[in-house]
């Protein structure tokens, strides 16, 4: 299997953060920016096509696009829009996986207690009339897909993320399939540390590429990977 794992283009939510460092008047399930909508089509684009001809690329896919044979996405709209852009420039169609959501699920603070209470998220119907080439669970139904549960706790997040991981192997361990699933920031983390705990125990090989570069982000409250094996300096010819 190759895993492509690709975050949601931008959304109101991201841009409001941007703009005032504040989730203040942030929407539970927010929808993309137009700048997020030309993001996911640039996306869609270069998904399908693969690279240009003696352009610089991070890993070495097939010119004539990436072949993808599966493609899941959240059922939060945000991710909904952008798997759907992709679906159609791929040709196939976007599968909805509960389990990607974002941290903490669909929910919004109470203005008079700060208590984060659980809210529905989008129904069938819902998808249905906005989406309708996404393919939905069989059992979901109009109360809405997260249904009020209470806002996801770390603990719950951490449960998720290996349950995730144990049904991606069932699916596709040991295929030659490649697949995208997109998702969100904070469950690629989780994704990334469940990964990394599954194998400890094993050697987990970082691919790097002759001159590749890696940026780590090393603060006193934590660390960030911002990106790796970064080439996109070189052109197709020179990527050893």
């Amino acid at each position: 299997m190759q895993l492509y794992f690709i975050r949601h283009a931008q959304s109101t939510n991201n841009a409001l953060w941007a703009q005032n460092g504040s989730s203040d008047y942030r929407n539970e399930d927010p929808e993309l920016t137009e700048i997020g909508r030309q993001q996911a089509v640039l996306l869609a684009d270069f998904l399908s096509r693969g690279y240009r001809k003696g352009g610089g690329v991070c890993e070495q896919d097939s010119q004539d696009g990436f072949q993808i044979t599966h493609l899941y996405t959240s059922l939060m709209v945000r991710a909904v829009e952008t798997g759907v852009m992709i679906s159609r420039a791929i040709g196939i169609p976007p599968v909805a996986w509960e389990d990607v959501h974002e941290e903490g699920g669909i929910y919004l603070e109470d203005e008079a207690s700060g208590e984060l209470v659980g809210l529905a998220g989008k129904s069938r119907t819902y998808f249905r009339e906005h989406y309708p080439e996404l393919v939905l669970p069989e059992q979901m139904n109009d109360s809405g897909w997260w249904n009020q549960r209470p806002f996801e706790e770390v603990e719950a997040r951490r449960r998720r993320a290996k349950r995730f991981l144990a049904d991606l192997l069932v699916r596709h361990g040991d295929t030659p399939d490649r697949v995208a699933i997109v998702s969100h920031g904070g469950f690629y983390n989780l994704f990334i540390h469940t990964i990394l705990e599954r194998r400890a125990r094993d050697r987990l090989w970082f691919t790097m590429y002759n001159t590749g570069i890696s940026r780590l982000d090393i603060e006193e409250y934590g660390s960030s990977l911002v990106y790796h094996n970064r080439v996109d300096f070189l052109p197709r010819d020179l990527i050893t």
